[in-house]
């Protein structure tokens, strides 16, 4: 996937159809709710995360991808966040195609393995006006369990057994944002109330994941950042941003708001593009028995 490029064009094209209205520059204008921007009902099959495997692969268009994952918090409170990245997807694009011309989104869902029915949604990785298709499907649930965090690492788990990215043999890793309001989550169940990692990738898991262990994995593969936005008031703050501290680097841990949670996701690709480390590869922890890796540490089903 992820042939093809980003131009406003299309992007204005595209919201005028879906009867928005956009300045000349390519940002949304129309004051819209969550409820009108992202009108999924249930899971949509192109976002499906069971027993797929999403490649980011150089071509023609794009000779040196560069994959960045971009994972939504969906649960009750992040609907507006979302709004704004949607509304001004195309400043997102047209700032990052002034310094880096391959980079390829994928866009994910992310509400809690132990509760939600549809804890992870996952797109192909695109270049262009796909993007904004793939991110209008996402569905939001609305769901979390109140145990005051959210499965973020599920975007790690994810990237490591799920995606198979030819920057990885150019030496180079991806890139994976988390985006959201809630405490880094301590493991991944394989199984929930609702859902767990079995039910929604159809991997075979002996045991769960724990946050930590993943992390020291998934981190060769990918550059790993955390958003946290603020909604005017300093909720758990210092729980939220300690439970993130304690794993990721900390100057990997952004705060933003409304107002500029796109600049703080252009800022954070742009710095990793540009400081990026060798890739390790990955020996896999909890791999799942049903997928094995080759000596590229990439993934073979």
């Amino acid at each position: 996937m992820g042939c093809g490029t980003w131009n406003t064009d299309s992007f204005i094209s595209y919201s005028t159809s879906k009867g928005l209205t956009t300045d000349t520059l390519g940002f949304v204008t129309s004051n819209v709710s969550n409820q009108e921007m992202f009108k999924a009902k249930t899971l949509d099959s192109a976002l499906d995360p069971k027993n797929v495997i999403r490649e980011c692969c150089d071509s023609e268009d794009h000779p040196n991808t560069l994959p960045v994952m971009i994972a939504l918090d969906v649960t009750g409170s992040m609907g507006q966040a979302a709004v704004e990245v949607a509304k001004k997807l195309n400043g997102i694009m047209t700032k990052l195609y002034e310094n880096i011309v391959d980079v390829e989104f994928m866009i994910m869902g992310i509400g809690d393995l132990a509760y939600d029915y549809n804890p992870i949604q996952a797109s192909q990785f695109e270049s262009d006006i796909r993007i904004a298709e793939q991110l209008d499907k996402v569905y939001f649930e609305f769901g979390g369990g109140g145990n005051g965090f959210e499965s973020y690492s599920a975007a790690w788990y994810f990237g490591l057994h799920h995606t198979k990215l030819d920057c990885w043999k150019r030496g180079k890793r991806g890139i994976i944002i988390t985006i959201g309001d809630e405490r880094l989550n301590p493991y991944l169940p394989m199984r929930g109330r609702c859902s767990g990692l079995i039910a929604a990738l159809g991997d075979n898991l002996e045991k769960d994941v724990e946050t930590s262990e993943l992390f020291e994995e998934a981190s060769k593969k990918f550059d790993i950042y955390h958003i946290h936005v603020r909604h005017g008031s300093n909720y758990d703050k210092e729980n939220i941003e300690k439970s993130f501290k304690s794993i990721i680097a900390e100057n990997h841990f952004k705060e933003a708001n409304l107002d500029n949670i796109t600049d703080t996701i252009v800022d954070i690709i742009v710095d990793a593009a540009e400081n990026d480390t060798p890739v390790v590869a990955a020996t896999s922890v909890n791999t799942p028995s049903n997928v094995s890796t080759n000596e590229n540490g990439e993934i073979v089903w």
